[in-house]
């Protein structure tokens, strides 16, 4: 046994995070850890990996058949166990090799050499996947990408156990499936990985086995050797209750055109020779869901940001026409007060005040909605703050709670409260379920149906392509900056669909 943790309890202010949880992690395995948002996955690793140091919690952790009291995240790295959070924590301003090797230096006689780190680190980013150049920096990679470099700067050192949380919510179906015979590559090794993950077809490809979580405690280890398990089996067990469809069911009531772009072009905002965006046209009706589709790079994410106030790109050009009249989207205010409303796939970096409440970060968005003579009123804030709280089921122990404190899938139901609580008639969604599980989705998915059935006009970009087939009533493909392929979700399919992007590439 290479790790054993025991009944690890750990609190904060109002909360009780872990309660009496345990966890035995055989050498050379990979053990999946799955759980609804809040159950304590995060948090347990947290603990293991000293982010939380000893004495900030009970219980205790025996690794090599030693127990050890980690005091920072250096202790646990001395000892090869390597955590990639689920929110990364790369240096935007580096270059890729600058941040693997960040506390890591390769130097000889006190000097960093620089030839030696560039030739391991294309060596670590072929391993992973990515044809970039060492010298690229991170603030031009998207999310996607940042991820993969986060796991090769885990593969640069000496490690023993690998803890990946959450490492391919956002990437796409390929990219993930390079990513999981990455770690049978290295279970092959002889490293051992602690995998946390909502996609349930990922764990069930991979893992020795799977702890389950509910509210804070162990509800059961399961050993995927003895026989395969069943999604529906780890999701019973995850939220308490069985889950008879995936997707709610709705009566689409689809209208006019409310909603349309027209020949919209955007350049690279580093490579102003490049034209990103190629002349898309989109329209979506009244009360329709409508999907993108695509690869990593494809351009839906630049797409989505070009049209919401022009936060990516520069040379833009175009139409964005509601009921028929053009309207100015030039900047992100004016966006907003013509009824766009965008919920970010990086909900860190572009999506929340980490460091601020979520009564603070609920109205950000629309200060005049809890404000009066422009002096913002608190009581009305507060009430606003908590009316989402109930209706998306954000679990914290009051709407004071900063935000950084909730977990992935927590923070991401206070942006989209953010921008419900605007109103909006256009709602654009990226990656709106990136690292949440299989119960919150649900929820998050039957908001978007209650958003269309008020009649709103819903674009979903998403990297799971079942999840679009699942909730959108049509599905633009999308390949190199163009739209490839149109078609209504009744016709289309995950093999229609790569078809469209292979044929176009």
């Amino acid at each position: 046994m290479l790790l054993e943790m025991r009944d690890i309890r750990k609190t904060f202010p109002g909360v009780v995070a872990l309660n009496q949880v345990n966890l035995r992690v055989r050498a050379g395995e990979i053990h999946a850890i799955v759980g609804e948002n809040g159950a304590g996955k995060s948090t347990l690793m947290k603990v293991l990996s000293g982010v939380y140091p000893h004495g900030s919690y009970n219980g205790e952790i025996v690794f090599e058949g030693q127990e050890r009291r980690f005091d920072d995240i250096r202790d646990s790295e001395h000892l090869g166990v390597i955590i990639i959070h689920q929110e990364l924590a790369l240096v935007p301003l580096l270059s890729i090799a600058e941040n693997i090797f960040l506390g890591n230096e390769t130097a000889r006689h006190g000097v960093i050499d620089w030839m030696a780190a560039h030739s391991k680190t294309q060596a670590l980013l072929r391993k992973v996947g990515l044809k970039e150049s060492p010298e690229t920096l991170i603030t031009h990679l998207g999310v996607g990408k940042q991820q993969l470099v986060e796991i090769a700067k885990a593969l640069s050192r000496q490690v023993k156990l690998l803890i990946l949380d959450e490492p391919t919510a956002s990437l796409n179906e390929t990219d993930s499936q390079a990513l999981l015979d990455l770690l049978l590559e290295l279970k092959g090794q002889g490293i051992t990985c602690i995998l946390i993950s909502h996609k349930l077809n990922e764990i069930s490809r991979v893992a020795d086995s799977i702890t389950i979580l509910r509210d804070g405690s162990t509800v059961e280890t399961l050993d995927c050797r003895a026989g395969a398990i069943s999604e529906d089996r780890v999701i019973q067990a995850m939220v308490g209750r069985e889950m008879a469809d995936r997707y709610p069911r709705r009566q689409p009531n689809i209208g006019e055109t409310v909603f349309e772009v027209r020949n919209w072009r955007a350049y690279h905002p580093h490579h102003s020779d490049r034209e990103f965006i190629k002349g898309i046209d989109l329209q979506v009706r009244r009360g329709e869901i409508v999907g993108i589709a695509g690869l990593m790079g494809a351009g839906r994410t630049e797409l989505a940001m070009s049209i919401f106030g022009r936060s990516w790109g520069h040379r833009i050009s175009g139409e964005v026409l509601l009921h028929g009249q053009p309207i100015d989207v030039s900047t992100v205010e004016k966006a907003v007060r013509h009824g766009l409303a965008y919920v970010t796939e990086d909900r860190k970096g572009n999506g929340l005040v980490l460091s601020e409440d979520i009564q603070f970060n609920v109205s950000l968005a629309n200060l005049d909605g809890v404000s009066s003579a422009t002096v913002i009123d608190n009581g009305r804030e507060h009430r606003v703050a908590e009316g989402y709280r109930e209706k998306l089921r954000i679990r914290c122990s009051g709407v004071d709670q900063k935000t950084v404190n909730l977990s992935g899938g927590n923070q991401q139901k206070v942006v989209l409260s953010k921008w419900l609580f605007t109103n909006p008639e256009v709602l654009i969604l990226d990656e709106p379920t990136r690292g949440i599980d299989v119960g919150a989705k649900y929820e998050i998915y039957t908001l978007i149906a209650q958003m269309a059935a008020e009649g709103k006009c819903v674009i979903v970009i998403s990297s799971e392509m079942p999840e679009l087939l699942g909730i959108s009533d049509r599905i633009y493909v999308m390949n190199e900056g163009r739209f490839v392929a149109e078609m209504p979700t009744a016709e289309a399919s995950q093999e229609k669909i790569m078809r469209a992007i292979v044929k176009a590439s």
